[in-house]
């Protein structure tokens, strides 16, 4: 199941617009507080999904009866573009566990890459609800070899993937080859992916605009 949130109206579309604009972008603070806001709306989205119970909270007055998440879900993200994203949503399920995955891109000289995970830590997943958050989802084969190396810890019982913006190619890929039980949380997809992998209008490199450039 696709969760597209700029196919609604609503502010959410201009933290999306600033992430994507090449001025507003260039203040890396901002740049980081608007993928944060970005997983916090998206993590709400998501919370209506999950499962609930009925417990009675006691207060000054009496006692209230409200509905609570009968479990939090581990939360997992791509090192270091993911961080903001992650933040955002564990600022909503603060009481989350949370995993950290290290993938990072090795080229060749024909121009192709592979995915390599060079670092995991992560508590155990098996049977529980699992959100991975990754700013750009470009090709899906990032997403594809973290869930891999997430299965080390567990088979989980859910899968959410939390994204800011897609390619329309990446958002086809990763639903095909993840379980069938995985939702995508996006707040856009892109038509055009170019021939390096770039998606296009896309955002440019959100590890980059979050933390500076790397050598």
């Amino acid at each position: 199941m696709i969760h597209n949130l700029s196919e609604q109206n609503s502010i959410f579309n201009h933290f999306i617009s600033e992430v994507r604009d090449e001025v507003i972008q260039k203040d890396s603070m901002r740049f980081r507080r608007n993928l944060e806001r970005i997983g916090e709306v998206l993590s709400y989205e998501l919370s209506k999904t999950l499962g609930y119970s009925k417990a009675k909270t006691r207060t000054p007055l009496g006692v209230a009866d409200t509905e609570l998440l009968i479990e939090q879900p581990v939360i997992a993200t791509i090192l270091r573009a993911g961080l903001p994203l992650h933040q955002g949503v564990l600022n909503y399920f603060d009481k989350a566990e949370n995993a950290f995955i290290s993938a990072y891109r090795k080229h060749h000289k024909s121009g192709e890459f592979e995915i390599h995970v060079d670092y995991l830590a992560s508590p155990s997943i098996d049977g529980k609800t699992v959100i991975i958050t990754d700013p750009m989802l470009a090709t899906g084969q990032s997403m594809l070899t973290v869930y891999k190396a997430l299965l080390e810890m567990g088979t989980p019982k859910k899968i959410h993937l939390v994204v800011a913006v897609a390619s329309q190619e990446a958002v086809d890929c990763v639903m095909a080859k993840l379980p069938r039980n995985t939702e995508l949380w996006v707040g856009g997809i892109d038509s055009e992916l170019t021939a390096q992998s770039y998606i296009v209008p896309g955002i440019g490199d959100a590890g980059d605009l979050a933390y500076g450039k790397k050598d």
